[in-house]
């Protein structure tokens, strides 16, 4: 690697056009940089890890568990970055994202003080500009590039590795959770063994329990793996272990089951290596008393003993474990190890199965939903976020798909290629039945997936309800099932219940009624792809049809997030918001504020030309014209200066689209006087492309998975694509929701079902109504369906037909059910999920 990184001066004749090879130039010759007109570099890696900082004081102000190092280009260069933690809410809303480029407005170069030969670039200021790299646009490999490197740290393993830069640190996490592999230290494991295995010596699992609590030398075991679980990250601050990761295994010979668990620095050598059919030769491991409180899958009890007092321990060290992969050649009938077994069920038995009973199942996917995140509960370490999907899968017993709610099971390769017409299996998933609605299934911690291209040499590829489902399958014709066929949108089961109860003993068990003023926290503090079920109670005062998806194009604008060290303090009141973050919130006043309380800060903010917010706050009473859908998205703060006052620059950016430039309305009577009086007004209520889900066909394979999933932790030349073509929007509806002490409003989108194509109406109650708006909040569709499959033709109420029936909601008290979801950017989804009448709420 040495001829990746040289100094700035032997190779100045041969790179002239260098940005960042000029800026470490001018980092040798002095601490800290600032540009006014820099070059825009490219990001082609963003990765995470746990930050160094263990004082509690100290991560109050970072407000950030994490850090986060930068690989960036200008296409001659490549230069890994550190990530000042003051830009982290930049990364949390996905505006610092591979594949964009971005301008260095100020950056300073730090040494590592206890390590000889170690510094990096901090990259303290930056401005986000564009949808898509114009640097990129030119180039295929980057990692063909050379590296850019301080000159005298040529020689630096970590500064050429994929480790991070604050060196304290020996891996790094995944992006956006914490339980998927992520770096080149993950490796596929040691080869299986061929060689001859001495069998003599080995021990039962059944003899274990009773050496437990005597003085014992451990034999060797000879086991099978028969489940796995994801992986568990319990890194924290403090915690001196390099790799902080655990993973449970049953594994079982002929004497019965029991729980193995593997430890740190094993993880990353082993995991990828033993699944579920591995047989395993092991030494010098230790025991100890099994933990009680954890998941287990559930095993056949008629055909194995469960050994459950004790577990086998495979550490790195104090003692190393000897771990030997057996080749399955080379596994002997003699040794009496039993079969995987497995526990399918079809679609035409699941309800049958009891609630959290766990069943294995196979099906063709006819539905997949966009990669969301929720984070964890109860966590008492750093934040952290599950990742997860819906899908949809049909076997040929029943008319109606398996759903499912699939967490990413630390094969996140597996988790991203996901696609309708693919054949899935899920092992260990756990049956959750919904009164008055399907019953859905939902991953465990034992959770495997297996889809198209994974299922040769699977122990289930034998099992008969494999056979049967593949036989239904060679019956089918790939144009019919394509017609049913959906990606990504906004999707969420299971539809909320008849009666909105609140229950004083146990909140945890029902979605939480919020304040309007949390709502707008909850709002500011969303994080990428995060989704949150919330309810708010108070009067819906204003609705508007929509036939158009909002859009959030940035062509020939600039998205400026600037952020300086020293302005995070002041930045952040009480609201856990950095600087950075405070951009978005900032960005909620109407232009009647913004004129007051931005020249106050002295802050210069640039509206886009072509944007639309994310979410526009009022902080002084405005009136409220009906061709008003929102303020700007692309509103950004740059750090202010100690001139003389900063000039205010608002552009007009409201444009609604023609076809809604006359759209139907209602407002209630009462709404004029209210809104004058209102504090807030949360301006969204906007459905986004991002919210509307796609047919699929095998020519967008690639860019409708690209859609659908998470973005990407690094940049490749597939990432040049052409975007995703826009979807037809049927429609929505803007409601305005007054909160109960009538001091902030909110509006949100209504999107109703209208077809029994939709994904959405799977399972979805579908009890007739009068197509009253009302009836349509309440029930989420219009009443009848249209039914393709059938050539049922329906003829669906007109929008003014529907709004003129808003009438009912004149000082009516409800409870709306709302979605709410990042999209990235400034793009935030709030959604109604449903609306209940204040008789259809009780409290116990």
């Amino acid at each position: 690697m040495e001829d990746n990184s040289s100094c700035p001066s032997m190779v100045a004749g041969l790179c002239p056009a260098s940005f960042l090879q000029r800026t470490l130039e001018r980092l040798s010759q002095c601490s800290r940089v600032q540009t006014e007109q820099a070059a825009p570099v490219a990001v082609i890696a963003l990765q995470r890890y746990l930050s160094e900082q263990s004082d509690e004081q100290q991560q109050q102000i970072l407000l950030d568990s994490y850090s986060y190092d930068v690989t960036i280009t200008d296409g001659v260069w490549r230069a890994k970055c550190f990530v000042h933690p003051s830009l982290n809410p930049l990364v949390h809303r996905n505006v610092l994202r591979t594949g964009t480029d971005i301008s260095i407005a100020q950056c300073s170069f730090v040494y590592n003080e206890r390590r000889l030969g170690h510094g990096y670039i901090c990259i303290e200021k930056l401005r986000c500009t564009g949808e898509r790299s114009a640097v990129l646009l030119r180039m295929r490999d980057v990692s063909s590039l050379p590296m850019l490197v301080k000159h005298g740290m040529e020689r630096s393993v970590l500064l050429q590795s994929d480790v991070p830069l604050q060196v304290s640190r020996k891996h790094y996490l995944s992006l956006w959770n914490n339980d998927d592999p992520e770096g080149d230290v993950w490796t596929s494991g040691s080869p299986s063994s061929d060689a001859v295995l001495d069998v003599s010596k080995v021990t039962l699992l059944s003899s274990l329990e009773s050496s437990f609590k005597n003085t014992w030398k451990p034999l060797p075991l000879l086991v099978k793996i028969i489940h796995k679980s994801r992986l568990r990250y319990y890194g924290k601050f403090g915690l001196k272990i390099d790799y902080p990761y655990q993973a449970y295994f049953e594994v079982a010979d002929q004497s019965g089951t029991m729980s193995l668990v593997l430890w740190n620095d094993l993880c990353p050598e082993f995991y990828q290596t033993l699944n579920v059919g591995t047989v395993l030769y092991l030494q010098k491991y230790t025991l100890k008393q099994s933990y009680v409180n954890r998941s287990r899958p559930q095993i056949d009890h008629r055909r194995m003993k469960t050994f459950d007092s004790v577990e086998i321990c495979l550490n790195p060290h104090n003692p190393a474990s000897i771990i030997t992969v057996v080749s399955p050649k080379t596994v002997r009938p003699q040794w009496g190890l039993p079969e995987v077994s497995y526990q399918f069920t079809t679609r035409s038995e699941l309800e049958t199965l009891s609630n959290n009973a766990a069943c294995d199942i196979i099906g063709l996917v006819t539905f997949v939903g966009r990669v969301e995140r929720v984070k964890s509960k109860g966590n008492k370490g750093p934040e952290k976020f599950w990742t997860y999907r819906w899908i949809h899968a049909l076997d040929g017993t029943s008319n109606q798909p398996f759903i499912l709610e699939l967490f990413s099971s630390s094969h996140a390769e597996t988790f991203s290629q996901i696609c309708p017409m693919t054949y899935l299996v899920c092992t260990q998933m756990r049956v959750c039945h919904v009164e008055g609605s399907l019953p859905y299934l939902t991953s465990s911690c034992e959770t495997q997936t297996f889809i198209t291209g994974c299922h040769k040499g699977q122990p289930y590829v034998s099992d008969p309800s494999v056979k049967s489902f593949i036989q239904w399958t060679k019956k089918l014709k790939d144009n019919v099932v394509l017609q049913r066929t959906a990606v990504g949108g906004h999707y969420c089961y299971p539809p909320p219940p008849q009666m909105f109860t609140q229950s004083m003993a146990d909140a945890s068990a029902q979605v939480p009624l919020v304040a309007a003023a949390d709502l707008k926290k909850e709002l500011e503090t969303l994080q990428y792809r995060e989704h949150k079920k919330l309810a708010i109670q108070g009067q819906i005062t204003a609705v508007r049809y929509m036939q158009s998806p909002q859009t959030s194009e940035s062509q020939g604008t600039e998205e400026e997030e600037e952020v300086s060290t020293g302005e995070c303090k002041q930045a952040v009141p009480d609201t856990h918001l950095l600087t950075a973050e405070r951009t978005l919130a900032d960005s909620l006043t109407s232009p009647s504020a913004d004129k007051s309380s931005v020249s106050r800060r002295k802050r210069k903010i640039q509206t886009s030309k072509a944007t639309q917010s994310s979410l526009s706050c009022r902080n002084t009473p405005a009136k409220r014209t009906s061709g008003h859908k929102n303020t700007d998205e692309g509103e950004q703060e740059e750090e202010e200066s100690d001139s003389a006052s900063e000039e205010v620059q608002h552009k007009e950016v409201s444009r609604p689209n023609p076809s809604d430039s006359h759209a139907s309305s209602w407002e209630s009577s009462s709404w004029l006087t209210q809104r004058q009086e209102v504090s807030e007004h949360l301006c969204r209520g906007g459905l986004y492309q991002d919210s509307i889900s796609r047919r699929f066909t095998f020519d967008e394979k690639s860019i409708l998975l690209q859609w659908s999933n998470l973005q990407p932790t690094r940049w490749t030349s597939e990432h040049n694509a052409n975007t995703i073509p826009p979807a037809p929007c049927p429609g929505y509806y803007q409601v305005t929701i007054l909160g109960i002490n009538k001091q902030i409003a909110v509006d949100a989108a209504y999107s109703p079902v209208v077809s029994c194509d939709e994904p959405r109406a799977v399972g979805l109650p579908q009890d007739p109504h009068g197509n009253t708006l009302l009836s349509c909040l309440s029930s989420g569709f219009l009443c009848p369906l249209s039914d393709s499959a059938n050539h049922s033709e329906t003829t669906l109420p007109e929008p003014d037909e529907i709004l003129a029936t808003a009438s009912e909601l004149e000082d009516t008290h409800v409870v709306c059910i709302l979605d709410l979801c990042h999209l990235g950017g400034n793009k935030a989804e709030i959604l109604i999920n449903k609306v209940y009448r204040v008789t259809e709420v009780s409290l116990e």
